[in-house]
């Protein structure tokens, strides 16, 4: 839980030198604040050794009622309103709406500054032990850029899921991805956030990583120690939930695991739920809230 309601701009940060945007969203889901710690400690850090940059990092909080409340959504699941059918309509029926509407106002405000290019990296955590990983939109140049940085890669979550923030910033014209760092109350989780913004503001804003006062260890936390050799991943199979459905994973299973046909998963409304893959198992639901009990994934090449 976040002691303090937290202020919708986490930070901001130019030096006034023309150039790209990078825009960073963490507590998207309330119950995931290690993005929101991360991004307090990087605006910490660059107001304090104030380095050169080129274009502007702001940093934005999402469900900032959710976050207070430590819960993952009040109403509905912020990470499922982004869709044009919502967008479209003239009334709020929900408080994740509301924040929608007050993080698309951030934005067009900033928009209204002109910067060449506009990145972005929508930070998550996962409720199972997992290996930090990227989410990207096989869309623009998102999977260019996600490819850039170390860990590993799965494309097409967002092509499943309609209504996620980054499938908005996405048709918006921007370029990223989903970052997802690990466990929920893991202290790495926080690490590898920390780690994944700088390295973004390297390589989209200039930064010289040197010129920070806690380099090198807020980068190789994550990514010397904590992120796994680079591979990418396509998702084959998404196991749907409704609002109805008496949903509860076997213990015990971890993001990207192997799995063998036939081994059992999940018990759903009083019924087996058995694997028909020789794959890996990705996201398995291990919390209370949510729509998704878990996702097959397969090893691709980039």
């Amino acid at each position: 839980m976040m002691q303090e309601k937290i202020s919708r701009i986490i930070g901001e940060y130019s030096t006034g030198e023309k150039g790209p945007m990078l825009f960073v969203t963490a507590g998207i889901h309330g119950n995931e604040p290690s993005g929101v710690l991360a991004l307090q400690e990087v605006f910490k850090q660059l107001h304090k050794t104030k380095p050169a940059i080129k274009g502007t990092i702001l940093g934005v909080a999402g469900n900032k009622e959710a976050l207070h409340r430590n819960q993952r959504y009040i109403d509905e699941d912020l990470n499922r309103t982004w869709t044009e059918e919502n967008l479209e309509k003239a009334n709020i029926e929900s408080h994740e709406e509301q924040e929608m509407y007050e993080i698309i106002e951030v934005l067009e405000k900033y928009n209204k500054q002109g910067f060449k290019k506009r990145y972005f990296i929508d930070c998550h955590t996962t409720s199972s032990d997992s290996l930090p990983y990227m989410s990207v939109q096989d869309v623009n140049d998102n999977n260019d850029f996600a490819h850039q940085f170390p860990t590993y890669i799965v494309k097409g979550f967002s092509d499943i899921i309609t209504g996620d923030i980054d499938h908005y910033l996405s048709r918006t014209g921007m370029t990223g991805f989903v970052f997802e760092a690990g466990q929920h109350t893991s202290k790495a989780s926080a690490q590898n956030h920390e780690g994944m913004i700088w390295l973004a503001l390297h390589k989209v804003c200039g930064l010289d990583l040197h010129t920070i006062e806690t380099f090198p260890d807020c980068v190789e936390a994550f990514a010397e120690k904590n992120a796994p050799e680079q591979k990418t991943f396509e998702i084959e199979y998404r196991h749907g939930l409704t609002n109805n459905d008496a949903f509860k994973m076997q213990p015990g299973f971890q993001n990207f695991q192997e799995i063998k046909k036939g081994e059992l998963l999940a018990m759903q409304n009083g019924e087996e739920v058995r694997s028909r893959w020789n794959a890996r198992i990705f996201m398995p639901l291990y919390q209370a809230q949510g729509n998704d009990g878990f996702f097959v994934i397969k090893e691709v090449k980039y």
